[in-house]
């Protein structure tokens, strides 16, 4: 007796969390598929200019451009965003078109989308490296749960608010932009990880390239690590011109990250790590990777963690002070104007960052754009449930993750054709 109780209670719950899912997955989200070019109809807008190179595969919606999939190759963009004036948008916040053909006047909107050649992206390259005052490049690698256009308006917004005027170049890797994806994504990265680390050897070798810097959020700091550890182990040694690595709320193993930074040798870049202990993302990957602490969260004034910080000169932004409205506390570095200033500053202007700049005592918004680390499967479902209720992006993609929770798994997309070559193809 005591047994069917308790099957019958599981199953209450387990139909509890699937009803939660049916209701959340119907609750209205914002468009998808953004990326189809409008006219520019706001002279007031500021634009953002972008270089763009992915291993994700290429879709068949201009819109979407590319998808989630692995594609067999490196593909390359050209890409321009529209950002409406301050007036109309706040700092750190991506202003989500409401419906479609999104208004410039308003809203983030794509006046140009290309696909590149690798040859016209080194064009691409070598002439905005060219109008940059110190002929520097931004290379940006996003986080888990990140769909394409996800990761292109959030580094326009990046780039729009710190300032910066580097040669920005957004590096985008197969996420299909769902929490039960976590495996799916992090094996990504390792799909990523020739690829980037080809890209860097392309910008150590090109002599109009004078520094560069790195910038990384969340799983897209493990990517940044080891396609930079791989560098290191090929050539010896990292090359001077790669001044800063910016290390955003990294979703990584705390003893990986040790044998990471040994392995790069005493040369190499200017780390800055953004930490904060109050991120429940990373709370919940701790939990999902075997209670080892997750190196964005850890508190750097304790041991061994000081001693090994500054042993390794790594400077240390410590966001646990600062008060957010994002229940999941994960994207303060990109959604907070002081601090998405002082990543401007730190690359255009060579400042020290310190963490006595960055007002902890201010009450920023932040939008709720974090995502919590879950397994994929049942499980990780009743994990990341409740991430639904302030997660947008959650809530427009449970529909087509209960069915594949019910039924069989949707057929995977071909890679576009022609593509016959494996990812590690060289940029040069």
């Amino acid at each position: 007796m005591a047994r069917k109780s308790l099957l019958l209670v599981g199953c209450l719950h387990g139909f509890s969390i699937f009803a939660v899912l049916v209701l959340v997955a119907g609750c209205a989200g914002r468009p998808k598929n953004v990326l189809l070019p409008v006219a520019d109809t706001a002279p007031s807008s500021s634009r953002v200019e972008m270089l763009v190179t992915t291993t994700r595969s290429r879709s068949t919606n201009r819109g979407e451009m590319f998808t989630g999939e692995r594609g067999l190759m490196p593909a390359f963009a050209d890409i321009t965003v529209s950002i409406p004036p301050k007036n109309v948008r706040k700092e750190g916040e991506v202003a989500w078109p409401k419906r479609l053909p999104p208004n410039p006047a308003t809203d983030f909107a794509t006046l140009k989308a290309d696909e590149l050649t690798l040859d016209a992206a080194k064009k691409w390259l070598s002439a905005s490296v060219r109008k940059s005052p110190d002929r520097s490049v931004l290379v940006f690698i996003h986080g888990f749960n990140n769909r394409f256009e996800d990761s292109v308006y959030r580094f326009a917004q990046i780039i729009q608010d710190s300032g910066v005027q580097s040669a920005p170049v957004l590096v985008t890797w197969p996420s299909r932009g769902s929490l039960l994806a976590y495996g799916y994504d992090r094996e990504s990265t390792n799909y990523t990880r020739n690829a980037l680390e080809n890209l860097f050897q392309y910008l150590a070798r090109d002599p109009e390239v004078k520094e560069v810097s790195v910038l990384a959020h969340s799983m897209g700091n493990w990517l940044a690590l080891e396609s930079l550890r791989q560098m290191a182990i090929r050539n010896g040694r990292l090359p001077a011109k790669f001044k800063n690595v910016m290390l955003a709320a990294p979703d990584v193993d705390v003893d990986v990250f040790r044998s990471q930074i040994a392995d790069m040798g005493k040369q190499h870049p200017q780390f800055t790590l953004f930490v904060s202990r109050d991120d429940r993302a990373l709370a919940l990957s701790r939990r999902v990777w075997g209670d080892i602490p997750r190196l964005g969260s850890i508190d750097p004034e304790q041991p061994p963690y000081k001693k090994e910080l500054e042993a390794n000169k790594i400077t240390v932004i410590d966001l646990t002070k600062i008060k957010v409205s994002d229940d999941l506390n994960h994207s303060k570095f990109a959604e907070s104007p002081q601090v998405v200033q002082l990543i401007g500053k730190r690359i255009s202007e060579g400042q020290t960052l310190t963490d006595n700049r960055v007002g902890l005592g201010d009450q920023i918004l932040v939008a709720t754009t974090g995502t919590a680390a879950a397994a994929g499967n049942a499980a990780g479902l009743i994990l990341a449930a409740p991430v639904a209720v302030v997660d947008q992006n959650t809530r427009d993609n449970y529909a087509s993750q209960v069915g594949a929770l019910t039924g069989p798994s949707a057929a995977r997309k071909p890679a576009a054709k022609g593509c016959d070559a494996q990812p590690t193809t060289r940029c040069d």
